[in-house]
């Protein structure tokens, strides 16, 4: 993956000093110089003032396909994190996109470059590499699908295509583990080990039969090759930041403090918690539940802390909470603002574009192999 950041015209410090409302006005000005080759895509998880500003909102996947298939975009601003730009580059900028649009690009924009993942970062490709090569020597990995789940680097997503696997999503891992059983008896599922972890217990794989595979371990994982050979499912030692502070003494306390409270928590959660709540899914799922709930509905929410507060002050007659006593964040969903926001298209409507997003050729290719792969089993 390659990253272009081209000068400034405009330098990123006097806007942090400027009032959101001023920010607004100029961000507007920019939006209405630019025009419709514009799409600004803002994720759940980013804040409201940022939210506010976006052209679409929803899942990483979702926003990227929708400006991918909008005939007039040529410039996105992605106010999310960093493999939500790239895959909104890789499927833009497919050949049979640049075809249509006669070689253009559509430049994808990352307003600010810190904003990155832990969980995605939990995984490089060095180590999934060394962990495959190790792997070889106990097991035959022809007999292993790779499964990377979305929140992911490109370069994970290439290495799943090129090895005969597949992305998934939280709303589709099950039927991504479906597809991968019915090809080869064994799964290497990464980065996050929850939503792995939850999804085969779900199809009756055991514990037992899902050895994690700690990058840092000096051989095999930490494990002996007789848990590789035994195994069904590889685990990767990697979690979502913000999920893995659920625990299941919350659950218990709400309940004890609301009775006939309905627990609702993404599947990024430990077992422990996934296991407790009454409902569970992908983010979209979590607001169209909310969405669909009767007037007087009380519901504690194991997901970011921003999408639950968004849902709340959408639901007033609803009661709702988040799962922790404890406020946590994702910090780097976090980092984009009014500021970067502003900064970016104003440099980008002054034609001097900042942190763009370009995936290498051979790295978007085998990327898409998975992504479409992905969309067969959705």
């Amino acid at each position: 993956m390659s990253t272009t950041t081209i000068t400034s015209r405009f330098e990123l410090q006097p806007y942090k000093s400027l009032e959101n409302e001023e920010l607004v006005a100029r961000i507007q000005e920019a939006r209405d110089q630019l025009g419709p080759k514009l799409l600004i895509l803002g994720h759940h998880y980013q804040q409201d003032e940022v939210i506010a500003q976006s052209d679409f909102r929803g899942d990483s996947y979702l926003l990227s396909q929708t400006a991918a298939d909008n005939e007039e975009c040529r410039a996105i601003v992605f106010c999310g994190v960093h493999f939500m730009a790239e895959t909104a580059d890789i499927l833009a900028n497919r050949p049979e996109k640049l075809a249509e649009r006669d070689g253009q690009r559509i430049r994808v924009i990352l307003p600010d470059m810190a904003a990155g993942c832990s969980m995605a970062d939990m995984a490089a490709i060095e180590q999934i590499e060394d962990a495959w090569d190790q792997l070889s020597e106990v097991v035959d990995t022809e007999d292993i699908t790779p499964v990377t789940y979305i929140n992911s680097a490109a370069t994970l997503k290439a290495f799943v295509g090129r090895h005969g696997g597949i992305v998934c999503t939280s709303s589709n891992a099950r039927a991504a583990l479906d597809w991968a059983f019915a090809r080869r008896g064994r799964v290497m599922f990464f980065p996050d080990q929850h939503l792995g972890r939850n999804t085969a217990l779900g199809m009756n794989i055991t514990e037992e039969q899902m050895p994690i595979w700690d990058p840092y371990a000096d051989d095999l994982g930490g494990n002996t090759e007789a848990d590789l050979q035994n195994s069904k499912v590889i685990l990767w030692q990697g979690h979502c930041s913000v999920h893995q502070v659920f625990q299941a003494a919350h659950v218990a306390m709400f309940r004890e403090k609301h009775p006939g409270i309905k627990i609702l928590v993404h599947p990024e959660c430990p077992r422990e918690v996934f296991e407790l709540a009454d409902e569970s899914g992908s983010t979209g799922k979590i607001i169209k539940t909310v969405e669909a709930a009767p007037p007087g509905s009380k519901w504690a929410i194991g997901t970011e802390l921003h999408l639950v507060n968004r849902l709340k002050e959408q639901h007033p007659e609803q009661e709702i909470h988040f799962l922790s006593p404890v406020l946590c964040m994702c910090a780097t969903m976090y980092r984009i603002d009014l500021a970067h926001l502003c900064w970016s298209l104003e440099n980008l409507a002054g034609g001097t574009p900042v942190n763009t997003i370009e995936v290498d050729e051979e790295t978007a290719k085998w990327s898409l192999v998975a992504l479409e792969r992905m969309l067969e089993v959705r």
